[in-house]
């Protein structure tokens, strides 16, 4: 049976070698609950605060900024709902994650209010624009580091410094779940106050993610029930996904990031140069400000659900049409908020585990996979 070539690291990254150690050191170890006081106990708060610093390390924060949490959904509803108790109206791009836009959509049941600001043909939202949606009783702006469908970088701090300036008192909340692992990050840096992020996307462990919370900002809580995460998020801490989580930004802190961006970047480029070469394939998303690992086609005449097909049954792993809409067949949000076909697109990732024949094995097996759809339909 030949290699399977997975090239669709932007849903979830395979989890990396050092995150299974760290999660087999931790189940091997005794444990107990962290909020309790024995020796167990204890040294399980130690291990939870020592990963805590390394993720808070990784992303640019202070340890007492990040909360753990299940994920970038949980972040991110956490971070809608905590903000919403401090206003009746929020901002957003029309190219959010469906995590923002249906978080914030569900306020609108308590008389509450959302904007949606328009992108560019790129993907790419215009600060002014997001800042001039800001109203007096806005609680919120949202606006995502890199999309996750295109890999458009968003001008994360022209958007925060607009906003800053409109309305110094405003919450803003990043989601950067799509760029985490990719592109360097620092949370202080940048002057968001709320930054959610997924361990899985970059090859970490699934079910374990972080809300990042500017220091002295104070939530309504969205799980209640206990006094965990210094009572910012309640329920026993997943230790062992914490462990794991903190491996893997302990290896990429430093040049290791650097160096995986760039071999990604080589790979995604070669994709996007061979795929050019096929009749009937545009680029989606920004030229140059884009993720490193992440291409999304349009490829006219052929149904995506087709091509998918027939990319796995030659070994290929890839995605189509809306990130988290596999099982409908409803057109992207994003392509559409793009002005460009919202039907028929595909999207190829690399990460940590791709390698250059992974990269040629999909181009060739895309460029068949088109070339036998098209003589199919006459």
């Amino acid at each position: 049976m030949s290699r399977r070539r997975y090239l669709d690291h932007a849903s979830t990254s395979p989890i990396r070698p050092e995150a299974v150690a760290a999660m087999s050191r931790w189940w091997a170890a005794d444990h107990g609950d962290p909020s309790r006081m024995h020796t167990e106990a204890l040294a399980t708060r130690y291990g939870i605060e020592e990963a805590r610093q390394q993720v808070a390390d990784f992303f640019g924060a202070r340890s007492r900024e990040v909360v753990f949490t299940s994920g970038a959904t949980e972040s991110i509803a956490a971070a809608v709902w905590g903000a919403s108790h401090r206003g009746t109206h929020q901002v957003l791009s029309a190219v959010e994650h469906s995590a923002v836009r249906l978080s914030a959509q569900r306020l609108s049941a308590r008389h509450r209010r959302t904007t949606v600001v328009g992108v560019d043909s790129a993907g790419r939202v215009h600060p002014d624009e997001i800042a001039a949606a800001i109203e007096p009783d806005t609680d919120a702006v949202h606006c995502q580091w890199a999309n996750h469908e295109v890999g458009t970088v968003q001008p994360v701090a022209e958007v925060i410094a607009a906003c800053r300036q409109r309305s110094p008192d405003v919450l803003i909340h990043v989601d950067a779940a799509a760029a985490a692992g990719r592109v360097p990050i620092d949370f202080q840096q940048t002057g968001a106050d709320l930054m959610s992020i997924s361990a899985h996307k970059f090859g970490g462990p699934p079910g374990i993610g972080a809300l990042l919370v500017r220091r002295g900002l104070r939530l309504m809580p969205l799980l209640e029930g206990g006094e965990q995460e210094r009572a910012r998020r309640a329920g026993l801490e997943n230790g062992a996904a914490i462990a794991g989580f903190a491996a893997v930004c302990a290896a990429l802190h430093g040049d290791g990031l650097e160096q995986e961006a760039g071999r990604a970047r080589s790979q995604s480029d070669k994709l996007r140069d061979l795929a050019q070469g096929i009749e009937g394939v545009t680029l989606y998303g920004h030229p140059t400000q884009r993720l490193p690992h992440l291409v999304c086609l349009g490829i006219s005449d052929v149904e995506p659900q087709a091509v998918l097909i027939a990319l796995d049954r030659d070994g290929v792993a890839a995605h189509s049409g809306s990130s988290c809409a596999s099982e409908s067949l409803a057109p992207s949000p994003v392509l559409e908020a793009m002005g460009v076909d919202a039907h028929h697109s595909l999207r190829l990732s690399v990460g940590w585990s791709t390698t250059d024949e992974d990269v040629d094995a999909a181009a060739h097996a895309l460029k068949q996979a088109v070339a036998d759809l098209r003589r199919l339909k006459g």
